[in-house]
């Protein structure tokens, strides 16, 4: 790939924040920073109170919104920023992240190279090297409720299936969900999909966001680089945070359909014949 296909200030980043580690959004932050290709990094923080360190990099944007407005919502102030400076690329991450700033430029260098690329994620794995499985088929409601209140061994074989584990995790897939724990999107391509649905408070947004992408463009799993997170799976910790996923969940199946969805099955058929067989 040539080198010229970048150039400074091509990308900016958001992180979310909610009562956040400080000294994890830092590190993250100061490895960001290390990429010359990185223009603004944007700390939006939904925190009822804000705490943010006294002294912060001129490239870093802070704004505190005073309550919990949502992952997407917020995302969406600092992709707004993105559109209308001209940024070709803005990157969605959770402040858990660790990540080498040479595999970032490597998916930036993919993406500048691939206009047909819409959105990516490399592989992501827990802090002992265990894969996450975050490439998804498009769920029905039998796969988001009954791997959540079914006995596991009921569900291993659906689980196997919608979590793509068949394809071996080792090639570029183009998948139709993907995790919003990482996303690269060239900006152009999020914006044709309106950002993300501020109906959804959290957790289906990301799905909700990479399949409209997926209309018009690849949204890809990228296996090259890859990133540690450190991830909670808060809904499976809090009464809370269950029934703020269920809620949101019958929120993503009205919008798009509960049993009936055409596209859901003609995307899901598609990963299926390509990549599981």
């Amino acid at each position: 790939m040539c080198a010229f296909i970048l150039s400074t200030n091509m990308l900016n980043v958001s992180i979310v924040l909610y009562n956040p580690n400080w000294q994890e959004v830092s590190d993250l932050t100061a490895t960001l920073l290390q990429s010359k290709y990185v223009d603004h990094i944007y700390w939006i923080d939904n925190s009822l109170t804000s705490s943010c360190p006294q002294s912060i990099d001129t490239r870093v944007i802070y704004q505190h919104n005073q309550h919990n407005i949502g992952y997407g919502a917020a995302h969406n102030i600092a992709i707004r920023e993105s559109i209308y400076d001209n940024v070709p690329y803005h990157l969605v991450i959770n402040p858990d992240i660790i990540l080498n700033v040479k595999e970032l430029e490597q998916m930036l260098q993919f993406i500048s190279s691939h206009p047909e690329v819409g959105s990516l994620m490399p592989k992501v794995v827990y802090p002992n090297g265990e894969l996450q499985y975050l490439c998804k088929l498009l769920p029905t409601p039998f796969d988001v409720f009954g791997r959540r209140f079914l006995p596991r061994q009921w569900m291993e074989h659906r689980n196997h299936t919608y979590e793509m584990r068949s394809s071996g995790y080792n090639k570029l897939m183009n998948v139709p969900y993907l995790s919003g724990c990482f996303m690269l999107l060239r900006t152009q391509a999020v914006q044709q999909a309106r950002l993300f649905d501020e109906r959804f408070f959290m957790y289906p947004e990301d799905m909700d966001l990479t399949r409209r992408i997926h209309r018009d463009y690849l949204t890809v799993f990228f296996p090259h680089a890859t990133i540690i997170h450190n991830h909670e799976k808060a809904s499976y910790k809090s009464l809370k945070m269950l029934w703020i996923h269920i809620v949101n969940m019958c929120r993503y199946f009205n919008k798009w359909g509960w049993f009936c969805d055409k596209e859901r099955t003609l995307f899901n058929q598609t990963v299926m014949n390509e990549y599981l067989k």
